[in-house]
């Protein structure tokens, strides 16, 4: 009996939230879906993390991903854009941690390198090698921050069983036992 793996990506954002889902069966990748929640028309933060918690959720409950794959917030020079920013990774990442969903965090350099084979790699050159490798003729968005989001999930089933390096958590415990700091 084959046994089929989905995995969900998400690029969160405060302004565009892309995601992209694919499944794994017999060691082929189908891309399921992508999409993006665009955020800015929501009239403050508040607002757009409820937004994000509640789209994670319905995704999980529709499509029940066996696993979550967030790209991690990136060390920029605005603090309040970097606060923003992994707020709204949070809120993803306790939604999927709600459902009981393994996560796994991947910096933004390991998923290019992971699809481009170079961790400088440009968004549409990411966007181009994902076409390639799910045979997409074209993305049913122009949002780059979708395809983002799909990267990310086919980043995590590129590394599936290498995940020293990062970062993954099967449920609240666990991501407190590897973050005591973030216990107050």
């Amino acid at each position: 009996m084959q046994t089929e793996k989905i995995i969900l990506g998400i690029d969160p954002g405060t302004s565009i939230m892309g995601f992209g889902l694919i499944s794994i069966k017999a060691g082929k990748m189908e891309m399921i879906s992508m999409h993006e929640l665009l955020l800015s028309k929501y009239p403050n933060h508040e607002t757009k993390l409820k937004y994000i918690f509640d789209r994670t959720l319905s995704l999980i409950d529709e499509f029940h991903p066996d696993e979550v794959a967030l790209e991690a917030p990136f060390f920029g020079k605005n603090v309040q854009s970097m606060l923003k920013l992994g707020r709204a990774q949070g809120v993803a990442m306790a939604a999927s941690l709600h459902r009981d969903v393994p996560i796994t965090e991947y910096s933004p350099k390991k998923i290019k390198m992971s699809i481009t084979g170079n961790g400088n790699a440009s968004k549409e050159q990411v966007a181009g090698m994902l076409k390639s490798l799910l045979n997409l003729k074209e993305f049913p968005t122009k949002y780059l921050d979708a395809s983002d989001g799909l990267a990310v999930a086919v980043c995590h089933h590129f590394n599936s069983g290498n995940l020293t390096s990062e970062k993954s958590f099967t449920g609240w415990e666990s991501f407190l036992k590897q973050n005591p700091d973030r216990l107050k």
